[in-house]
């Protein structure tokens, strides 16, 4: 797949591993997409990196809902998306709902 000028999109894109995979596919062309909770840190990456940002919480089914149709027509269609988003917990899978 060519990635100069691809749509990427990068949740958890705020610091560590998203980050670092939001500057590498900016490195290789692409525009970067990134989505996080973390308004202030996604903006500045974004501004960095030439890309755009979402402050978005996906955990909330109501900001989730149409945020792909949001991004594809603001933006651009999505060639690439990057699940990286994530929660921290201390429980057992099991006891996870």
């Amino acid at each position: 797949m060519e990635i100069q000028n691809a749509c990427v999109v990068v949740t958890g894109a705020s610091k560590g591993i998203g980050a670092a995979i939001a500057r590498s596919f900016a490195k290789q062309g692409a525009h970067v997409v990134l989505v996080a909770r973390s308004t202030d840190q996604i903006e500045q990456l974004a501004e960095q990196l030439n890309g755009s940002s979402f402050s978005v919480d996906l955990t909330d089914s109501a900001q989730l809902d149409g945020f792909i149709e949001r991004v594809e027509r603001e933006i651009s269609p999505i060639d690439i998306l990057i699940n990286n988003a994530g929660i921290e917990t201390q429980d057992f899978v099991e006891d996870l709902d």
